[in-house]
């Protein structure tokens, strides 16, 4: 399906939109202070070793340690795996890379197995095997692609390469020069870490622009648009010495009017951020993120069409798993995700969302995994979670509520200043009391709860006064002793 992408840059962030028959399809942004670090390679330095989660914390710099594991520390197979406590120990100096971006209360995730990669290849330096894309579903293509990699390889010195989707179309020559520039490239970062000092950034991986080039295009990529000169003359140096083919689709967006606006991608950005989705049948989905893990619940609204209810419920389903798949990769939401599918008692329908569900996911360049309907009617899937969500990117949690999404009622504040009033009076002797609160609080007060609160006056034998603070939200208060 042909695609456009377009890039919009500012000196603050740059924010890509990939779109497809007019709508969008996915939204990357790149903050300048918070670039995000899958991919860089470090020279870090152990922190602490864990045995018993056969794990370790190490500095490279962050604000938080990050975490390695025993798994992702590189092992010779010929050999038996050791633990971490005979692999590591505390203050000694190691070359990691990043796999995940610090997300949420969790550090950053580290593996030794570095992978670099390129337009066509990943390089695997500690390696000596050809993997292939599981992208690239075609047998025969898998081994043609893994025979002429191959042919190229005797004359390479060391290491092994993942073969990318990018490879299908690749000529010997673009193959050769990909492998040359990625070992060229892990020799230098190995020669700078022999003197770095510990806690050093040895490799950054490509600003999202140059990010785009190497892993969004691809042959259904009609044009990319760029609203900053600079970073079109970067892009446009990046593809002449790595991807020639690529130069006709590259464009420079010299209008007044903001990019994103015209496409409107600014609104698309506003929905992505909203809890509901609605469904073009009437029906909706219920998106809601916690740290552990997303839900979805689907809905069929308004949407009564059809000749019965199964029949109904059956094209609500249809329209969600297709919006499903677009909102995950729009909003990058990652880790476990679960489905509520409106109940279908049909088996044939339950096949068919799942295979529906399935089929659009196969666009997500994240790779996904789906168990299937549970026992409970859900559909339970993963998401690779690399980087952060866009609302973690865009959004905190509200203040007032603390991330609830919900707050307290008047009346309920109400009841937690007259508890709150009885246990001062017990302990200070006060000569009056004042209630400072917001606005709905204090109304109360003076209306529906104005028996209580002189009740409260005459039980405890002192003076109680009112007054409004128009900066305290509504559950916020306080009672000052006079």
């Amino acid at each position: 399906m042909p695609e456009e992408i377009l890039i919009n840059v500012t000196p603050q962030e740059t924010r890509v939109a990939v779109i497809q028959q007019g709508v969008v399809q996915e939204l990357h942004i790149e903050r300048s202070t918070a670039r995000g670090l899958v991919g860089n390679i470090y020279k870090g330095r152990v922190c602490r070793v864990l045995p018993g989660m056969q794990s370790a914390f190490i500095d490279i710099g962050l604000e938080r340690a990050a975490f390695l594991h025993v798994a992702d520390i590189w092992q010779d197979r010929q050999t038996e795996a050791k633990p971490i406590e005979k692999l590591l120990a505390p203050e000694q100096s190691i070359v990691v890379q990043v796999l995940k971006d610090p997300i949420g209360s969790k550090g950053a995730r580290l593996t030794t197995q570095v992978g670099i990669a390129g337009r066509f290849l990943v390089y695997l330096p500690q390696e000596t095997r050809i993997g292939i894309s599981q992208r690239i579903e075609d047998e025969a293509e898998r081994e043609i692609l893994r025979g002429k990699l191959q042919q190229l390889l005797p004359a390479i010195e060391g290491g092994g390469f993942i073969i990318r989707t990018m490879a299908e179309a690749a000529t010997d020559k673009e193959l050769t020069a990909d492998i040359e520039f990625l070992q060229k490239l892990w020799s230098g970062i190995v020669e700078t870490a022999k003197t770095a000092l510990p806690v050093t950034l040895l490799y950054e991986d490509l600003s999202l622009p140059l990010r785009v080039l190497r892993d969004f295009v691809n042959d259904d990529s009609t044009r990319i648009l760029v609203d900053s000169r600079e970073s079109f003359q970067k892009m446009q140096s990046f593809a002449v010495d790595y991807m020639q083919n690529v130069l006709p689709k590259l464009e420079h967006y010299p209008g007044e009017r903001p990019l994103f606006d015209i496409y409107g991608i600014e609104e698309e950005i506003e929905k992505a951020l909203s809890r509901r989705v609605a469904l073009k049948s009437g029906g909706s989905l219920i998106i809601d993120q916690t740290e552990a893990l997303t839900t979805i619940d689907v809905n069929t609204g308004g949407f009564v069409g059809g000749r019965n209810f199964d029949d109904t419920i059956y094209k609500t389903n249809l329209e969600a798993a297709q919006t499903i798949a677009r909102q995950l990769r729009l909003r990058n939401l990652g880790g476990i995700i679960i489905v509520d599918f409106i109940d279908m008692d049909n088996e044939e329908h339950q096949a068919s969302v799942l295979e529906e569900l399935k089929k659009a996911l196969e666009k997500d360049r994240t790779r996904t995994t789906i168990n299937g309907f549970s026992a409970l009617g859900l559909v339970e899937m993963t998401r690779k979670r690399t980087r952060e969500s866009l609302a973690h990117i865009l959004c905190e949690p509200c203040p007032v509520c603390q991330g609830r999404g919900e707050l307290k009622t008047a009346r309920t504040v109400c009841y937690e200043i007259l508890r709150e009033l009885v246990r001062e009076a017990r302990q200070f002797n006060a000569r009056e009391f004042r209630i400072l609160g917001s606005q709905q609080v204090i109304d109360l007060f003076l209306d529906e709860e104005s028996q209580g609160l002189a009740q409260l006056g005459d039980f405890i034998g002192k003076p109680i006064y009112l007054q409004v603070e128009t900066q305290y939200s509504q559950e916020q208060y306080d009672i000052v002793l006079m």
